[in-house]
């Protein structure tokens, strides 16, 4: 089989079981966000749906995380608008979690509307919102497909034991990623701290969970299971790695663009960002030392106006045909089951691909991220923040 980390070469992004490990991951007793005074209450702070009179939705997701209509082929939104007749409004404005939050939190805390029918948001940011009472549940009704198909080891989330407020969008990993026309292969995280030639030539995420965890990962201790000295030990070594010039900086979702464009050799990365880059000089490698784990979750926030059209999205994409398709060109891991058989249809060569239909083997080297408690949150986050700036 080929070498699932690198992007076959000359193939447009179109073309191009998981045991416990994400059930473990997914914050099981995760606290209130610290938000004073703008809890809800999702029944008292909900808008008429008007979804069968205006044929409209509108979602805001991370960058290069669908498909897209290419030389006679029709995305699977183009195929959703078809097949209901709704008009979508796709907004790529998702480059990092907090980033986000920041601009929907004044709206989400006063009970006001924030414009949009859906998120896209990772595990533990979907929590807090949830917790927060700012999240819609889904009429049961409307999602047959959700409950029906979603693979065993993404139910039963501490957060949202029935799926009733979310439905994962994809799932993916953290490690690291290289330009191979810059340098040789980078297969530890000290290596990417430490070595030479990666120089100011590195860049690590703003999301505290995935560099972290690798951090944690490369000081040998667990990231579901960490103590406050071992958290202070990854993090200095974080710390001295930017004072020494090796970190050129933290970012969000844009590093792909400039590890393609050769403005850094290196980096922290998502699985299928590398992927769907569609450039074969670049790698992505789980870590000697193991991986992050995570899912991105689709949430209908408070006072949105189509939340039948966000349920006819989530059921649309939880058919395992539109699943296998969207997969193909996103390269994440496919929470849909039967998704794999549809790829023999449309892919064969993908059937196997670890990146998107990982084995239990391969998800052992995976890890998720320690459910933190309000203050730790807090502790964590500034601590991160001081050392990137961000």
């Amino acid at each position: 089989m080929a070498d699932p980390s690198v992007p076959r070469a000359g193939v447009s992004r179109r073309n191009m079981l998981m045991g416990g490990a994400i059930g473990a991951a997914s914050l099981a007793t995760l606290p209130l966000f610290s938000t004073p005074g703008r809890q809800q209450d999702p029944l008292s702070c909900v808008a008429p749906d008007i979804s069968d009179t205006d044929k409209r939705f509108i979602i805001s997701n991370w960058p290069e995380y669908i498909d897209a209509d290419d030389d006679g082929y029709k995305s699977t939104l183009t195929l959703f608008e078809e097949h209901y007749g709704i008009k979508v409004k796709y907004v790529p404005d998702v480059n990092d979690n907090i980033e986000f939050f920041s601009k929907v939190v004044n709206q989400l805390g006063a009970c006001q509307s924030t414009g949009r029918d859906m998120f896209v948001l990772t595990d533990w940011m979907a929590a807090r919102m949830i917790n927060m009472g700012w999240i819609q549940k889904l009429d049961k009704a409307n999602v047959p497909n959700l409950d029906k198909n979603l693979i065993s080891s993404l139910q039963g989330v501490g957060w949202d034991p029935k799926r009733e407020y979310s439905a994962p969008w994809q799932t993916g990993f953290s490690g690291i990623a290289y330009n191979k026309s810059l340098v040789g292969e980078v297969r530890t995280m000290d290596e990417l701290l430490t070595r030479s030639d990666l120089k100011g030539r590195v860049t690590m995420l703003t999301e505290m969970r995935d560099t972290m965890g690798l951090m944690l990962l490369s000081d040998g201790a667990d990231p579901s299971n960490f103590t406050d000295d071992q958290w202070n030990k990854a993090l200095d070594k974080l710390r001295k790695a930017r004072a020494d010039g090796q970190i050129r900086a933290f970012t969000g979702n844009e590093y792909i663009n400039d590890l393609a464009a050769g403005n850094i050799a290196a980096c922290v990365a998502w699985s299928g960002d590398v992927a769907a880059a569609g450039d074969e000089n670049l790698v992505f490698l789980p870590p000697d030392e193991g991986m992050m784990v995570w899912s991105d979750n689709m949430i209908v926030p408070n006072l949105a106006q189509h939340q039948r059209n966000a349920e006819r999205w989530i059921d649309w994409y939880y058919d395992p045909k539109i699943a296998a398709l969207l997969a193909a060109y996103v390269w994440y891991v496919c929470p849909v089951e039967g998704a794999q058989q549809e790829m023999e249809k449309i892919d064969p060569t993908l059937v196997d691909n670890p990146l998107i239909f990982p084995t239990k083997e391969y998800l052992a080297s995976t890890h998720g991220f320690m459910a933190l408690e309000e203050y730790q949150i807090r502790d964590y986050e500034g601590a991160f923040s001081d050392v990137t700036g961000v």
